[in-house]
């Protein structure tokens, strides 16, 4: 049996607010997104890149933490082949189309129209995954352009101006919450990049958990200054807008990471006392842990978190979610 591994962009643009994605069509009258071999020395994103500019001659945005891969067999001259398939997201940047040899057309189709002319099973799962993740990308971008413009809109503003929005798939089955950005998250943007979210990092995949498979933001999404704690009336201006945000993305686990996150759901809950515990309501698992901060002050308090996202990973593992 010989194995074959390709990657391929399933390319969109929006057009009147919705996606049509651009399909090629092959000689034999089948539909296909522009895909092939990855050659030696390649990453399948470079790949995937490659062997869309060569089948449509065009460049594409890709769009982060979305793939699907996806195994097939088939037979050729009497050989049979395993080929295992990656499919990245890209929104369409540049053009003009222009096909390859191997296919005689194109078409840019709207999801409903091509789903009934796909063939594949598996281009058809992706597609409605890649079609749900853009919903929820543009509804989360929707929810963080509200939230970030709060500090005009508030009366009395006594955290940083700059907006962290969370990071990672936007349709992750995990959620990560945190206290509140610290200063270097305040200065690059991003969640969990300082000495906290180094040792969380560490933490992760020493649990078995890959960073880049959840979403990980904070029950407040401004800094405040003097990295203090927010306040609870701070909380409460921010946990609508946090809400909005876990009602798009669905998620099945929520890991509360300190006190600030779990008392937000479950008041009374503190992460040293709970730490470990899951609650299961209304259909989410909730998992109380501590603060990688806390761990950074305190050394003994690494092995109980590390524990705990153990316990955690192994409750994934266990309903197929890791």
């Amino acid at each position: 049996m010989k194995f074959d591994y390709s990657a391929g962009f399933i390319v969109y643009k929006m057009v009147k607010e919705k996606a049509m994605f651009l399909f090629l069509i092959k000689q034999d009258g089948t539909y296909d997104v522009p895909k092939g071999i990855i050659e030696k020395g390649e990453s399948a994103e470079d790949a995937a890149t490659r062997e869309t500019r060569e089948e449509a001659n065009v460049s594409v945005e890709k769009i982060p933490f979305f793939k699907r891969k996806g195994r097939f067999s088939f037979y050729k001259r009497k050989e049979r082949h395993l080929k295992e398939l990656t499919l990245f997201l890209g929104r369409f940047k540049r053009g003009p189309v222009k096909i390859s040899y191997e296919h005689k057309g194109y078409k840019w189709m709207a999801y409903g129209e091509a789903m009934e002319k796909i063939g594949y099973k598996d281009l058809k799962e992706a597609l409605d995954s890649a079609n749900d993740y853009i919903g929820k990308k543009a509804e989360i971008d929707k929810i963080n352009e509200d939230y970030s413009g709060l500090p005009k809109r508030a009366k009395k503003w006594n955290l940083s101006r700059t907006f962290v929005q969370g990071i990672g798939p936007v349709n992750s089955r995990t959620v990560f919450l945190g206290q509140a950005p610290g200063a270097e998250e305040d200065a690059q943007k991003i969640p969990f990049v300082g000495r906290s979210g180094k040792l969380l990092d560490s933490l992760l995949r020493r649990s078995g958990i890959r960073r880049d498979c959840i979403y990980i933001t904070s029950v407040v999404q401004f800094f405040p200054p003097r990295n203090r704690i927010p306040s609870r009336k701070e909380i409460v201006l921010c946990m609508p807008f946090l809400l909005r945000q876990l009602k798009a993305i669905n998620p099945k686990y929520i890991v509360f990471l300190g006190n600030v996150s779990a008392s937000a759901f479950f008041n009374g809950h503190k992460a040293v006392a709970h730490h470990g515990k899951v609650i299961t309501k209304d259909g989410v698992t909730y998992m109380f842990t501590l603060h990688p901060a806390a761990v950074l002050r305190f050394k003994k308090f690494e092995v109980i978190m590390l524990s705990d996202l153990k316990k955690f990973s192994n409750i994934m593992r266990n309903s197929a979610d890791l």
